[in-house]
């Protein structure tokens, strides 16, 4: 360590930030668009020999200059990231890299949750992280008292929830004995997560075969899926759908799980996408995947984009016929205002 220099490298230090990139080019990878924190290690002459970052409890962007592999650097990277990340509270650490890579991490403590063979893998740094979250699950289930022979997943981020969500878990609590709702627990959204779980349980207590999970970090939105190492946005779009795919097998499996519902997607090419490699990904697997068509209100499918617009712009009546009167409800009191001032704040309200 004696011979190179530790340094947190600052997003307004262009000479640091050049280096950065060109480090990561070199490697074949390139600057994540989510980074909130980066270190670098510098030789004697104040050249970047290796680097790594972190974006909430994730590490990402670690790279290591080909003149100076073999020397441990990444060894040195990764600990000053966890020793970080537990000065910031976070003990509990993923990342996601090419699959050649995952011998290097899994010397260095972490351990796989999923991969999809030539793209991506998974990793956590808590050998017993998944187990213990699939466990979680069960309990649950357990303490809902709801059984059943036929069991179906809907996976939501309902940010807001709208009548298009309820719509969806209608038409899947009617196939299903037992429906496992998770609620995307990643706290992005515009929509902070302690309000769209509680707007998704008021706005399906008529149905009661419901079980309600929230998908820790097991499960996250294309928005924040690291995609450093993929080479273009088609490759990151079915990387991720089929890492996300692999962790819901898994799921599925131990939850008895054999169907799993989704809402088709006129407006996003992404979730488009997406959707057609898990159709396919979840046949392979055994797991029948069905796709309602979309909840329509004037003549147009029901978005929670819209919802959004329309709650930046505070035209409640337009909205109205959009949102279970739940939602609505919560979004015309006082309650929510924090979360109108940070829609009212936001560059884009319809791609978030």
């Amino acid at each position: 360590m004696s011979d190179y220099i530790l340094s947190t490298i600052e997003p307004n230090d262009r000479r640091a930030m050049a280096q950065l990139d060109a480090l990561l080019a070199q490697e074949g990878i390139r600057r994540d668009g989510h980074l909130d924190h980066t270190v670098g290690l510098y030789d004697q002459d104040y050249d970047l020999a290796a680097t790594g970052s972190c974006f909430g409890n994730t590490l990402r962007c670690m790279a290591v200059d080909s003149a100076h592999q073999g020397e441990g650097l990444m060894n040195q990277v990764v600990s000053e990231l966890v020793d970080f990340q537990c000065r910031r509270g976070n003990t509990h650490l993923f990342l996601y890299t090419k699959c050649g890579k995952i011998p290097i991490f899994s010397g260095l403590g972490f351990y796989e949750v999923a991969r999809a063979e030539g793209q991506a893998a998974f990793l956590e740094n808590r050998r017993t992280g998944f187990a213990d979250y699939l466990t979680g699950l069960k309990n649950e289930t357990a303490r809902s008292g709801l059984t059943g022979t036929m069991q179906g997943a809907v996976v939501l981020n309902a940010n807001p929830f709208t009548l298009g969500h309820q719509y969806l878990l209608e038409q899947a609590a009617e196939r299903c004995d037992l429906l496992h709702v998770f609620v995307v627990s990643e706290d992005v959204s515009l929509v902070p997560l302690a309000v769209r779980e509680r707007l998704v349980r008021e706005g399906s207590t008529h149905l009661k075969n419901l079980v309600y999970h929230q998908t820790g970090s097991y499960m996250i939105s294309s928005a924040t899926f690291p995609s450093y190492f993929l080479k273009d946005e088609d490759d990151v779009i079915t990387a991720h759908a089929r890492l996300d795919i692999a962790v819901f097998v898994k799921i599925a499996r131990a939850l008895g799980i054999s169907r799993r519902f989704v809402g088709e997607e006129p407006f996003s090419r992404v979730t488009s996408i997406y959707n057609q490699v898990m159709v396919q990904g979840l046949a392979g697997a055994g797991v029948d995947c069905t796709v309602f068509p979309r909840k329509a209100a004037g003549g147009r499918a029901v978005s929670a984009s819209r919802a959004r617009e329309l709650l930046r712009d505070g035209d409640f009546e337009a909205l109205a016929p959009l949102v279970p009167k739940s939602t609505l409800h919560y979004f015309t009191s006082s309650q929510a205002e924090p979360v109108l001032a940070r829609i009212r704040r936001a560059d884009d309200v319809v791609h978030y």
